[in-house]
């Protein structure tokens, strides 16, 4: 399953960067995160950041430990997961167009053991859906937090 979703932020774009890199912080922005706990901060660059986070996804509690596979300063960054028989790729990137910010994730879920092929030949239809929302409710409250602490009063 691969979806998008972007969003508008009217911030600037270094300024959204350094929202969804502090990793530690997220849970103050992102209201699905219940908890983070770091396992590995490297000592430059994202590159090899390895946390684990808590969150609400379709109405229960989950728990994924990613890392941070690739990285370019102020222009997007990727992560890593494995669970449940599937490998879980995210890439949030964040750029200017005609001088607005937009923030974008994209999603890819690959199967990789049968049991997980079969749930995903039979799922998959249900859980598009409600993937992009989530998603998009991460945007949000990204877009929300930026906006509130970098705007001037």
């Amino acid at each position: 399953m691969k979806v998008e979703v972007a969003i508008n932020i009217n911030v600037h774009k270094e300024l959204v960067w350094k929202v969804i890199c502090d990793v530690e912080d997220s849970i103050n922005v992102i209201s699905n995160i219940l908890s983070v706990k770091l396992h590995h901060k490297p000592s430059n660059g994202l590159v090899g950041l390895k946390w684990t986070e808590s969150r609400l996804m379709f109405g229960k509690e989950a728990e994924e430990t990613m890392w941070i596979t690739e990285a370019l300063e102020n222009s997007y960054y990727c992560t890593r997961a494995e669970s449940h028989g599937s490998v879980y790729l995210t890439k949030l990137s964040v750029e200017t167009v005609h001088g607005s910010t937009w923030l974008s994730i994209q999603f890819t879920g690959y199967p990789q053991s049968f049991f997980a092929k079969c749930m995903y030949c039979l799922m998959k239809p249900f859980m598009q859906r409600p993937m992009i929302k989530a998603l998009q409710q991460d945007l949000e409250d990204i877009k929300e937090y930026c906006e509130q602490k970098y705007q001037p009063n």
